[in-house]
């Protein structure tokens, strides 16, 4: 019976449960001795089975130990477990089990460990758990419960590990828990847990692990904590509302490691007998109200362990010690930022050598930076931004060639930017703004292609033109060059630019027109020109892009017509003041109407114009008349042979032969997905490009038009967020049998759903895609299976939307899931999707008795809408962790009702808890809450039931574009 519930055995580990061989022989069955043929152990672990834990594991009634940790079990914990009175270790951490805890568990009085860790289970903290007195280990974390910590958990005198973090549990701690003696490991964190913690917890001698972190606690608890806690190694306490001084007593428990506070408000001195710590690893406290000097980092040189300090947003004042230099060379990471730290940066900080993250923004330190700051070449992220730095910025900076990020800005830096920045060929953003920096732009800074969160060079003395290598900023989504002395034109490079969201030019010298280089520009939300020598008309496909929601061109010397569409008919989101020769009817603009061409032409004129009209005709004519004739030839060829032609004209021209070379003879080891109508290998081609082919097995039914579908659509689109296909092969094998194959980019990053289930990743390139599709394309292309396993990603974890699983998983899915809309007609024909991610209709199920059905999941004709549909699941899933077929949601719920209930008081309860890792102060904890609320807003808006009513692909965009 467990193995019939189990649809999945990667590992052949059950191929052994058989009739020829005795049960106890059985892989992972361990019997007893004293009574043969009983079982006693069921040790399954790290096994990757998939499916269900069968309700007759409950007969086996000598059963002492159950492993089955990370694997992939679903559906309920068998509530049949209570009936194994001698179990003594439950693990099943790690699984995907649902529902609530079984009630009755508390019959299992010999239960020693109880592992549940990282689940799915929903419910309460059944208060009968308190009844199992030889309990030691409770494990709860990282599931979905709810409600009040039982005070029955007091009642577990031998308990020593107690781990109930990253559930939504609420009210108080239970002073009961007081009495658990033996306890060695309390983590409460990542809760709703209120009022104060009970003083007796810290009262526990062998205490080794106390965290609250991340919930709303309140009070000054810990007065005696170290005296009455000397066992104690991790101590975390961040993100509550504590309050009160920091004892020194804590420096008694001299065996401490980690020692977070952040995000309180604790006020008085940092306690100084810091030196106590000799294995002191981080100490947090930032975000409080603490106000010292900074002699404090003095105590901690001897703390030869040390790799994290953290002291943020508090009130340290005064200068930086020169024993700063002094600390262990093990440091990795030191940051002081917003204190109010004075004096200069100490020439001996070049010492620590191993410092990865260095930040001292937003202080009051003056003088130069030092030299001796080039030797910290491990030095990823330097902050010093935000203070009264004088001098030229450090040329040797540029040795520190591991820099991803560099923030310099708002000091009193002078003279020319170093071209040795540009060494820095892992800098992903870099901030020179609001200095009093001269010269030109180095084509150096401008050619690190690896920029892509921020360039600003803003609000400085610069001058010269904007190199022609801009161009090479491919990947960058902000450009701020605003409030320099810039000339010349714009470079047409910029056209190269296509990840850009916003572009800031205004208050410098460029002249010209307004560039038809930014046009390619679709993602372009933000675009300022304004207080320039722009001349000529306003470019009409400025309102062509769709994304754009602020555009000030105020004080050019443009003239012209307004355009009258897109963006400019949001009066707010435009400014053209200043510009006194534009005309236009554009409502709210207040311009004068554009003058009508005379109506008084010369003779010769009209003359001259008909003779070129009725030539201009004539040549129609014949044009018309050459490409019928064309057209009628082209009709007699068949579909294949158009098809090929097509690609022949426009893509490599790639043998089997070759294909058979690049693939290994399409050996098993080279393959990567399997789907209904082919096989995908990788392949390398003869000059040396990695691909995935798709080979076509052409005796299965639709694979010769799937063929043909895929070469009708993906060869005649391109966009950045979808799979490009590189090339076809339509020949015969060796054999003399008709072989068809089609070659993609190869994606490394696999696809999404291999990063949300079980890591997270979130990005809205795929929305961008599934927008072109519909109004990028005409005819409009309808996807019809838009799920996280057919978005992949590529090298740069771009995402890109393709029909099939390209990572490792396999298919049942039809991948000929592209329909095609024809000319003239409002729908397009699909077949059909995957169950959760197509829109519901009127299709019952009769496996599942409830209502699953879909809008063209049986080949009905179908808008751009389901799209959207696909596109709303999709994203609900990518920031709840949750997929849309989970059985939690049962049969009267989805992942659509599930979460728009929830908005927005209980969005933080629903939300993947994985996110909440980004957050490092509760002012960003308030921000991510905002945005994923919103997020969930898109994700519902286009999931609505009645597809009329969904949000447009185009408004989704906007709004994740604003959101981000």
């Amino acid at each position: 019976s467990f193995k019939n519930a189990i649809h999945e055995d990667p590992f052949g580990v059950l191929s052994s449960w058989n009739d020829s061989t005795h049960h106890c022989e059985w892989q992972g069955v361990l019997c007893s001795k004293r009574h043969p043929g009983r079982v006693t152990s069921l040790v399954l672990r790290s096994q990757g089975l998939k499916g269900f834990l069968s309700s007759q594991v409950g007969n086996l009634s000598f059963l002492r130990v159950i492993f089955l940790q990370n694997n992939s079990f679903h559906g309920e914990i068998p509530p049949q477990i209570s009936n194994l009175l001698h179990l003594r270790v439950l693990f099943l951490s790690n699984n995907s089990f649902g529902g609530p805890i079984p009630s009755n568990l508390s019959r299992c009085s010999n239960l020693k460990i109880l592992n549940l860790i990282d689940n799915q289970l929903v419910g309460g903290i059944h208060s009968n758990l308190g009844s199992l007195t030889r309990l030691k280990y409770l494990g709860l974390t990282q599931n979905s419960l709810v409600g009040p910590i039982p005070r029955s958990i007091g009642n577990l005198s031998l308990l020593d590990h107690l781990s109930l973090s990253r559930n939504v549990l609420s009210g108080e701690i239970p002073a009961e828990l007081s009495r658990l003696k033996r306890l060695t490991f309390f983590q409460l964190s990542l809760n709703k847990l209120t009022g104060e913690v009970p003083a007796g917890i810290l009262n526990i001698s062998d205490l080794f692990l106390f965290d609250v972190s991340y919930n709303q606690l309140s009070g000054s608890f810990f007065n005696d904590v170290g005296t009455t806690s000397p066992s104690l190694q991790i101590f975390g306490a961040r993100d509550n509302l504590f309050t009160g001084m920091i004892p020194s007593t804590l420096m008694n428990a001299t065996g401490l490691r980690l020692f977070s506070l952040s995000n309180n408000n604790f006020h008085g001195p940092i306690p100084k007998n810091l030196e106590r710590l000799k294995g002191l690893f981080l100490i947090s406290l930032s975000g409080n109200h603490l106000q010292d000097d900074l002699s404090f980092i003095s105590s901690l040189v001897n703390c030869s362990s040390l790799d994290t300090l953290s002291m943020n947003r508090n009130l340290i004042h005064g200068s930086l010690p020169r024993s700063i230099s002094n600390l262990s060379t093990s440091i990795k990471a030191i940051s002081l930022e917003k204190n109010r730290i004075q004096g200069s940066i100490p020439l001996a900080l070049g010492n620590l050598f191993n410092l990865s993250y260095l930040s001292l923004r937003d202080n009051f330190l003056t003088d130069c930076i030092p030299h001796s700051i080039g030797a910290l070449s491990n030095l990823q992220s330097l902050f010093l931004g935000g203070n009264m730095f004088t001098g030229e910025i450090p040329s040797l900076i540029g040795n520190i060639t591991s820099l991803n990020m560099l923030d310099l800005s708002y000091n009193i830096f002078q003279g020319y930017i170093p071209q040795s920045l540009g060494n820095c060929k892992q800098l992903i953003l870099l901030d020179l703004s609001n200095n009093n920096l001269i010269g030109s732009i180095p084509v150096e800074i401008v050619g690190l292609s690896s920029l892509s969160i921020l360039l600003s060079l803003a609000n400085n003395n610069l001058s010269g033109s904007l190199p022609l290598q801009v161009g090479s900023l491919k990947n960058l989504g902000v450009i701020d060059l605003s409030y320099n002395g810039l000339t010349g034109l714009i470079p047409t490079s910029i056209s190269e630019c296509l990840v850009l969201e916003k572009l800031y030019l205004e208050a410098n010298s460029f002249h010209g027109q307004i560039p038809e280089a930014f046009r390619p520009l679709r993602g372009l939300q933000e675009l300022d020109l304004s207080n320039n020598n722009f001349s000529g008309p306003i470019p009409s496909f400025l309102a062509e892009l769709s994304l754009l929601m602020y555009l000030n061109l105020s004080f050019n010397q443009l003239e012209g017509q307004v355009p009258e569409g897109g963006l400019f008919l949001n009066v707010s989101s435009v400014s053209i003041y200043g510009n006194t020769e534009l005309c236009g009817g554009v409502p709210g603009l207040k311009l004068p109407l554009c003058k009508s061409p005379s109506s008084t032409k010369s003779s010769s004129t009209k003359a001259r114009v008909i003779y070129v009209v009725a030539g201009s005709l004539l040549c129609l004519a014949l044009l018309l008349l050459c490409l019928s004739i064309l057209y009628r030839k082209k009709k007699q060829t068949t579909t294949n042979a158009s098809t090929s032609l097509s690609f022949e004209n426009q893509f490599l021209r790639i043998s089997y032969e070759e294909l058979l070379r690049a693939t290994n003879r399409f050996s098993e080891t080279n393959l990567i997905g399997k789907g209904r109508y082919g096989t995908v290998y990788k392949g390398i081609l003869d000059g040396g490009a990695t691909v995935a082919t798709k080979v076509l097995n052409l005796m299965q039914r639709g694979a010769s038009r799937s063929f043909i579908s895929e070469c009708r659509t993906l060869g005649t689109i391109r966009h950045r967020n979808l799979v490009k296909i590189l090339s076809v092969c339509s020949s015969v094998d060796f054999c003399g049998n008709d072989f068809k194959a089609l070659i993609y980019e190869f994606m490394a990053n696999e696809s999404l759903e291999e990063w949300l289930h079980p890591g997270t990743i979130g990005q809205d390139d795929e929305s961008t895609a599934i927008e072109y599709l519909h109004k990028g394309c005409y005819p409009s292309i309808i996807h019809g299976d838009l799920k996280p396993s057919n978005v992949l990603l590529d090298n740069n974890m771009m995402a890109r939307v393709g029909d099939f699983g390209l990572a490792k998983i396999i298919s049942t899915v039809s991948i000929e899931a592209i329909g095609v809309q024809d000319q003239g007609s409002s729908t397009s024909t699909a077949v059909r999707g995957s169950i959760g991610y197509v829109p519901p209709g009127i299709f019952f199920s009769s496996l599942h008795k409830r209502k699953c059905g879909i809008e063209y999941g049986m080949g009905h004709k179908v808008s751009t809408l389901g799209d959207t549909y696909s596109y709303g699941i999709l994203l609900l899933e990518m920031f709840t962790g949750k997929r849309p077929t989970e059985e939690a949601f049962g049969h009267h719920l989805n992942l659509h009702n599930f979460i728009r209930m929830a908005l927005p008081d209980r969005a933080m309860d629903i939300v993947d808890l994985r996110l909440w890792s980004e957050a490092s102060d509760r002012q960003q904890e308030m921000k991510i809450r905002d945005c994923i609320i919103s997020v969930f807003e898109v994700g519902v808006a286009c999931s609505v039931e009645s597809p009329p009513n969904r949000m447009d692909m185009t408004e989704a965009i906007r709004k994740l574009h604003s959101i981000k």
